[in-house]
């Protein structure tokens, strides 16, 4: 079995994860944007009237105000991942037609535009538009899928697919904590606080992200090399809908849209786990932020080291699709055990458990993606793929979130239990990839 090119796939590493560090790094100051903002424009703001609508639907809870920070941040992460819906299949596409280098280099500078928009958000109306550049722009995980696809064979593809889980898994580890520490630093004291386009309070977090995507860019642009030849470039093209079960007509290869239900329904679950999760171990234990970053630095590590050495070692033997089928199996009980957790020990026993089963299925289910598509529809299908999962991580929290604050802390991890219960049931139904066949 020929191993693909490691050059290649230390740079698919290092844009993965330095694209998560960038994204990631506003995650810890949701909250504070949003007083920063609302006390500057005042309630009778578009902000301030959309903090009301928010209260209202918040009703009389006695944490209603708590709720309204976490619908807040919950509405500005799924603006941004239902716009990577609906452009993540563009630029796989695109990438399909024109190469995975030019694609690359664009998706890049248009995030280091958002991030110098946020850097400069002396309103809230600019940081919204600077999300949505964002959102719009993020196709780079969605291209350099398709690069490790275009390197890898279909037998070590979950090798390759491993490397890039494992840097978004890091990704999220210090992106976070470089937001949270350098959001202690503000740079807006000398500016104009009433200006659109003036420094922030969390103009520092920004300057960072925009850096990280400056270095990235210049990265790609000095190593990245063009992975499809161009008697592989064909004219790939997507018809939109608004119907996710329709979204996948356009790549013609049997087992792409059942592995793509299985894990949009595995992600809505899961993202409703994340988004909900810090406020469970508030309510259920007192955890501090302290504590809080502490607990997804262990489930970081954890998916990270899976993804970027267990795995690697288990899929040759194992297959991606059985893989898949055990992670997703092992989400049951983690969840259950998560959810119903007495004690911060039983509670880090579920957390390791849901990393364990999340790292095993997220990499085999985009390599069983790669393996169902044609070589010609390798961009798209990878590009729908994520497009989808998009979609799941801009439903998830909203649901997870409103499942918390209406039945309690339990439901979302009870009801994402009984959820993974249908991908599950949809990925022992896959058909075996070819590279099964050709060793059974």
């Amino acid at each position: 079995m020929q191993a693909p090119p490691r050059p290649i796939l230390l740079l698919v590493f290092l844009v993965a994860f330095l694209d998560l560090v960038g994204f990631s790094i506003i995650f810890p100051v949701f909250p504070q944007l949003l007083a920063h903002y609302l006390a500057l424009e005042g309630p009778e703001s578009t902000l301030g009237r959309l903090m009301a609508h928010l209260q209202a639907l918040a009703g009389g809870h006695e944490n209603a105000d708590f709720l309204v920070m976490v619908l807040f941040g919950g509405v500005l992460g799924s603006v941004y991942s239902f716009l990577q819906f609906l452009f993540a299949p563009v630029w796989g596409a695109l990438s399909d037609r024109i190469g995975r280098r030019p694609t690359l280099l664009f998706t890049l500078a248009g995030t280091i535009l958002g991030y110098v928009g946020w850097m400069f958000a002396g309103q809230f109306w600019v940081l919204v538009a600077a999300r949505l550049i964002g959102g719009m722009m993020a196709g780079n995980i969605s291209t350099v899928s398709a690069v490790v696809a275009d390197i890898t064979t279909p037998a070590n593809r979950s090798k390759g697919m491993g490397i890039v889980g494992a840097a978004i898994g890091l990704g999220f580890i210090f992106g976070p904590a470089i937001g949270g520490v350098s959001s202690l630093f503000r740079l807006d004291a000398a500016t104009a606080s009433g200006a659109a386009f003036a420094l922030n309070p969390f103009s520092l977090p920004a300057i960072i992200a925009a850096t990280l995507a400056v270095g990235n860019f210049v990265l790609a642009y000095a190593r990245f090399p063009e992975t499809l030849p161009p008697e592989r470039r064909g004219a790939s093209t997507t018809n939109r809908s608004a119907n996710p079960i329709k979204l996948f007509k356009g790549v013609s290869a049997p087992g792409v849209q059942r592995v793509s239900a299985v894990s949009f329904g595995f992600l809505t679950a899961f993202s409703a786990m994340e988004f909900t999760l810090t406020f469970l171990a508030v309510e259920r234990f007192h955890f501090e932020p302290a504590d809080n970053a502490k607990m997804f630095v262990f489930v970081g590590f954890m998916i990270a080291a899976v993804q970027g050495g267990v795995l690697r070692r288990m899929a040759p033997r194992f297959g991606d699709r059985k893989l898949a089928i055990g992670g997703l199996a092992l989400l049951i009980p983690a969840f259950l055990v998560v959810g119903y957790a007495s004690s911060v020990v039983t509670l880090y026993v579920g957390l390791a458990m849901m990393a364990f089963g999340s790292a095993l299925a997220t990499p085999t289910l985009s390599a069983l993606v790669s393996q169902y598509a044609p070589l010609e529809q390798q961009g798209l299908a990878l590009g729908l793929f994520r497009s989808l999962g998009a979609l799941s991580r801009a439903m998830g929290p909203l649901a997870g979130g409103l499942l918390f604050w209406r039945y309690g802390s339990v439901s979302p991890y009870l009801v994402g239990a009984l959820t993974i219960v249908v991908p599950l049931g949809l990925a022992i139904g896959l058909p075996r990839p070819e590279v099964e066949k050709a060793v059974a």
